[in-house]
């Protein structure tokens, strides 16, 4: 009973985080577009930051309650996912040809802060506040980079995030002021509730699993954890790619693992120094690999087509497969 119980919150906490983000998410940016704020501007500082806000949560509550393995587990399992599963996907249901600005730009870039971030955490077995000071101010000037570029050149690819954000809200755009400024704030509030609890409810779950199976935190937070805080990117790319538009799917699945590693462990850290117990170098080494590995397959602008895309998903559950061996077997 018990079991089932667990269960069934580790569902509600996901299906609160992935409701809470939207609704956060769509309050916030028509909030700030009804302020003047651009849609460019929206989408690259709102938009980015609250898609990253249910990994956000879990890895800020697991870490304050002591779970530095869980929290640590949430940032490097979804990267892993959002590589391995999300971008293969992608890539088997239609080939993904991204701007050659963003193969040069945005793929190194990951690799640089993956390497970094293992780094880190190699060292001393814990990302500190300055280390997370670090991550935290990488975001920042990130977000701000990709601002300047993409006011400077409308052709990059990172401008395009105006006109989706612009036609995804245009259907509030019919209320009156007062009507969308409630609308909105009510969505705000909603969401912020709806995302405490359920990363809350997924916490609570999720430990009680890994101590009725005999598994640790890491090997809960990697999989199941991680695969349920990268559904919303996993929806959103699916969309994409059954709309055509590959190159989003991509910028979608490689920037929230830049979000994951910068902002997430960043303001996490910083709030409270992650230490780490059962990360082991293996995950580590995945998590990079998958970043060199995706760096390698879309290289001068390469399309990353349905063979890449079984590679990515086979190199995913292989992982997923080793993962479990090697907890049980211990």
């Amino acid at each position: 009973m018990e079991i089932a119980l667990n269960i069934s919150w580790v569902i509600l906490g996901l299906v609160g985080l992935y409701y809470g983000a939207e609704w956060l998410v769509r309050g916030a940016a028509g909030t700030a577009l009804m302020a003047g704020i651009s849609a460019l501007v929206v989408g690259l500082t709102i938009v980015a930051f609250g898609t990253s806000m249910p990994e956000l949560l879990v890895s800020v509550q697991a870490n304050l309650n002591g779970d530095g393995d869980f929290a640590l587990g949430n940032v490097i399992g979804s990267n892993i996912c959002n590589l391995g599963l999300v971008l293969g996907v992608a890539a088997v249901m239609t080939p993904i040809v991204v701007h050659t600005q963003f193969i040069k730009r945005e793929l190194p870039f990951l690799v640089v802060v993956s390497l970094v971030f293992v780094v880190m955490l190699v060292v001393d077995q814990r990302i500190d506040r300055i280390e997370g000071l670090i991550f935290t101010i990488g975001i920042v000037i990130y977000t701000l980079a990709c601002i300047v570029i993409a006011r400077r050149n409308p052709e990059d690819p990172i401008a395009a995030i105006e006109d989706e954000l612009e036609s995804e809200l245009s259907e509030d755009a019919t209320d009156n002021s007062s009507i969308r400024l409630l609308k909105n704030a009510l969505l705000i509030v909603v969401g912020l509730v709806v995302l405490g609890l359920g990363a809350n409810r997924l916490i609570a779950g999720g430990k009680f699993l890994a101590m009725t199976f005999g598994v640790s935190d890491a090997v809960i937070s990697l999989t199941l954890v991680a695969f349920g805080t990268s559904l919303p990117e996993l929806a959103t790319t699916i969309v994409a790619c059954l709309k055509n538009e590959s190159d989003l799917a991509a910028g979608n699945a490689i920037g929230s693992c830049l979000f994951n590693l910068l902002c997430v462990a960043g303001v996490t850290a910083l709030i409270k120094p992650i230490d780490s117990v059962s990360i082991e170098i293996m995950d580590l080494v995945v998590m990079v690999g998958f970043s060199v590995a995706t760096f390698l397959l879309m290289r001068n602008g390469r399309a990353l087509g349905r063979r890449s895309g079984y590679f990515l998903l086979v190199g995913y559950l292989a992982y997923i497969v080793v993962l479990i061996v090697r907890e049980f077997s211990k």
